[in-house]
């Protein structure tokens, strides 16, 4: 995330935001930070895009085959993502977990709506290169009107327009390790499908016995929905939305970064075959995640309109963050 930033801008109302986000001065200028190895949250995506070139390309492939790709991108990696892993695979325990899941999932730090949300994200400003990235809302904006170029339902293009929203925790002070990459079941033996799983050997979890096993604190067949992820910005925001959308955009939102499940078939002994419905609307909605994003400029005020309109239709005004 390099030298990233987030000013308030004191002149919109109304004036939700409570909280300003500076980051410390070591964060800034050390790609080796504990916190923040990454000089651009863009590269865990674009790191992504290099594990899964093509959008079908998982359907036809055999896992064995997937575990090769693996190891074979994994020594191109960018060493500020191999870092970035190992702080996420050795942090992210069930009791920390636990510990975010009760921080941030009673909604009780702020109320704003969804567009005041897009601007509040905005704020992640790169210092280093402020030409070249786009704003975040336009990354949103991106998503949502390839969904909608698609004829996709109105909830599918929402979904797309919201499901990053969650990255706002950056602004909270999390560290990026606990809001973007890839998501897995904590509780239970971590599977060899994960992205640089050998640095799960630092996690303090392989030393409890029970979460070392198949099922862990599980129950086989017990389904996505009772599975306690590791703790991301897909979690968050999946709590922001629940009440209002359709089960399909709300699994899209939660499951995006879990791809050890959607792309890599892993954890099938904890997965119910009804979940397989909801796994393929999450694959359907990942070819616009990962493959829509581009340098081209978005009339952010051209289509405001719409998407207000779009927002009115399934959400209150204001919401709980």
């Amino acid at each position: 995330m390099g030298r990233f930033r987030a000013k308030l801008n004191r002149s919109n109302s109304p004036k939700p935001f409570l909280w300003q986000f500076k980051m410390s001065e070591s964060a800034k200028h050390s790609g080796n930070s504990e916190s923040h190895p990454l000089e651009d949250l863009d590269h865990w995506e674009e790191d992504l895009l290099k594990r899964y070139p093509e959008p079908a390309s998982f359907q036809s492939e055999k896992v064995s085959q997937q575990t090769e790709k693996f190891r074979d991108y994994a020594a191109e990696a960018r060493p500020s993502v191999k870092e970035f892993y190992r702080l996420n695979h050795r942090n992210q325990t069930v009791e920390f977990v636990k510990q975010k899941q009760s921080e941030y999932l009673g909604l009780k730090r702020c109320r704003m709506s969804i567009w005041e949300a897009m601007e509040y994200l905005n704020q992640l400003v790169d210092d280093s290169d402020p030409d070249l990235d786009l704003p975040q809302i336009e990354h949103l904006l991106q998503t949502a009107e390839a969904i909608r170029a698609d004829g996709r339902p109105d909830w599918f293009i929402l979904a797309g327009l919201v499901h990053d929203l969650g990255k706002i925790l950056c602004l909270w002070g999390e560290p990026q390790w606990a809001v973007v990459g890839d998501t897995f079941p904590v509780g239970c033996k971590w599977s060899d499908r994960i992205v640089y799983a050998e640095a799960f050997a630092e996690n303090p979890d392989r030393d409890v016995p029970l979460y070392q096993t198949e099922c862990g604190i599980y129950e086989p067949g017990c389904g996505l929905s009772n599975l306690m992820l590791s703790w991301g910005h897909d979690e968050y925001m999946y709590h922001v939305t629940r009440d209002y959308l359709p089960e399909p955009a709300l699994a899209m939102i939660r499951y995006h970064s879990c791809y050890p499940i959607h792309r890599e078939h892993a954890y099938s002994h904890l997965v119910v075959e009804s979940d397989q419905a909801l796994l393929k609307w999450v694959n359907d909605f990942n070819q616009y995640d990962l493959y829509t994003k581009r340098k081209e400029r978005m009339d952010v005020d051209g289509l405001r309109p719409y998407y207000e309109e779009l927002i009115a239709k399934y959400f209150p005004p204001q919401l709980h963050w």
